[in-house]
């Protein structure tokens, strides 16, 4: 730091006597006029000095740390972006592998119209509108098509799982083209063929043809729907209803061949 100058004015120091008879008499007083000493900066405590080092080397673990949580940061997204990836690529895989599982062991190739969903050598359409039994078979064949018979175990079971993602609400169930309106009791396909009593999914204590507590539905239930919303046991999810009651439905035609 700088230094400084203070001034004394008129300073005045004593002389000893003269020993030497040489020595010119003089006053014993010598006095100096504007004296003049360079005045330094105090020095600077080591305590400062200390707390500089110290504030110094905080500043510089901070900025590591900061460093460091930058990093983290950035790992932490490309391991995100990594997973995102990896499960879409995943994803796409399998529905490449489904949609070649679908395909006939054969070596045909099938296809079905926009909005029509394939499985196996069918074609599949889940009608959102809600109308009657009849309304809804009509609309299936204006699609080239008719209500859904279900042949096997397997198709039951493909059906009842998209039916989980399609429904609302537990009353939100699907027609299928089964009914026994012709006769009570039997039970028949949209195609004339009987049902195959050792293949019925019926959900406990159905069909029982309830006709109301006042016998506001003297036809009784002679239509089909089926579904449940958080899944079936043993996919036993079907509903014998009047058909008269608006529902969505399900339509079926077999699959072209590309």
């Amino acid at each position: 730091m700088p230094e400084e100058e203070v001034t004394y004015a008129d300073v005045r120091f004593k002389t000893p006597k003269a020993t030497d008879a040489a020595a010119s008499p003089s006053s014993d007083d010598t006095t100096y006029s504007e004296v003049r000493i360079l005045k330094s900066d105090p020095p600077v405590s080591p305590n400062i000095i200390q707390q500089q080092t110290e504030s110094n080397r905080k500043c510089h673990v901070t900025s590591k740390k900061a460093a460091l949580l930058l990093l983290s940061l950035l790992l932490v997204a490309a391991v995100v972006t990594l997973g995102v990836t990896i499960s879409n690529k995943m994803v796409s895989r399998r529905n490449h592998t489904e949609s070649e599982n679908d395909q006939p062991e054969d070596g045909k190739h099938l296809k079905c119209a926009a909005g029509w969903e394939i499985h196996g050598e069918k074609c599949y359409y889940f009608t959102t509108t809600k109308s009657s039994w009849n309304v809804s078979r009509a609309g299936c064949k204006d699609k080239g098509g008719d209500l859904v018979k279900i042949d096997s175990r397997e198709e039951q079971k493909f059906l009842e799982a998209r039916l989980r993602d399609k429904m609302e609400e537990a009353e939100d169930k699907f027609w299928i083209g089964l009914t026994d309106s012709e006769e009570e009791g039997r039970w028949v396909w949209v195609d004339g063929s009987p049902l195959d009593t050792g293949l019925t999914f019926w959900h406990i204590k159905e069909p029982d043809d309830w006709k109301g507590e006042n016998r506001e539905n003297p036809k009784g239930e002679d239509c089909v729907r089926m579904g449940e919303r958080g899944g079936a046991a043993d996919l036993k999810c079907w509903f014998d209803k009047s058909c008269n009651v608006p529902h969505k439905s399900i339509c079926e035609k077999s699959a072209e061949t590309r």
